[in-house]
């Protein structure tokens, strides 16, 4: 059994892991957990010791076989929670997260297989990051960043990167929302913004922080 703060870390560095394609540093790991680097260095040493992650100096962390295994289970009981709150108690996308990391520490499978059917097996979560399957599988999209988009391809927003609830309610206010189709119309060397046209005829110019924060894919 591992306790919830255990669990937290193996997600965190499986998600760094995942987006930079690499180990993930201590320093990494402390950003995205909001904690002290040498709070890092002690999990570190136990998740090691338990043969969860592999560590090494100056060079980084990666989970083991066994540590995926268990960061994967933790991702798709999120995930599924975040459908389950955002389709069936009416909740919106940027009041689920929260909620979500506390249910996915929940140690049952029967009731997350359970859960999963009900939902009538969900391939992505409200945020459009996709959901594993019960044997870990994810089906990925390819996807790239708003940023490095091409203009005049018509395409549509597949995932966020960003979840915080600042940058969801800005979206929001924008109709930016999974599935929605946009055209990029200009760009601006500049600051590296970009205008784009949607689907309903409606013009915006977003910046570089928010295009970095969007995944989209040719429609």
């Amino acid at each position: 059994m591992l306790s919830q703060t255990e669990e937290n870390y193996l997600k965190a560095i499986y998600s760094l892991s995942f987006e930079k394609n690499k180990r993930a540093s201590t320093n990494d790991v402390a950003k995205k957990l909001l904690t002290k680097a040498s709070s890092v260095t002690d999990m570190i040493k136990k998740l090691s010791d338990k043969k969860l992650i592999n560590y090494k100096k100056y060079q980084g962390v990666n989970l083991t076989a066994k540590g995926q295994e268990i960061a994967v289970k933790i991702v798709r009981k999120h995930r599924l929670w975040e459908v389950f709150l955002v389709n069936n108690l009416n909740y919106a996308w940027d009041e689920v997260h929260e909620i979500a990391e506390q249910l996915e520490h929940v140690k049952s499978d029967t009731l997350i297989d359970k859960l999963e059917r009900f939902l009538e097996f969900p391939s992505h979560d409200p945020h459009g990051d996709p959901i594993p399957d019960k044997e870990g599988r994810i089906n990925l999209k390819k996807t790239e960043l708003l940023s490095v988009a091409k203009k005049n391809v018509l395409y549509k927003i597949a995932n966020v990167k960003d979840n915080s609830k600042s940058f969801l309610q800005f979206l929001d206010k924008h109709f930016l929302t999974i599935d929605t189709e946009l055209t990029i119309i200009d760009k601006f060397d500049f600051d590296d913004s970009v205008t784009i046209k949607l689907h309903s005829g409606a013009t915006l110019t977003l910046s570089k922080k928010i295009c970095t924060n969007i995944f989209v894919i040719i429609k």
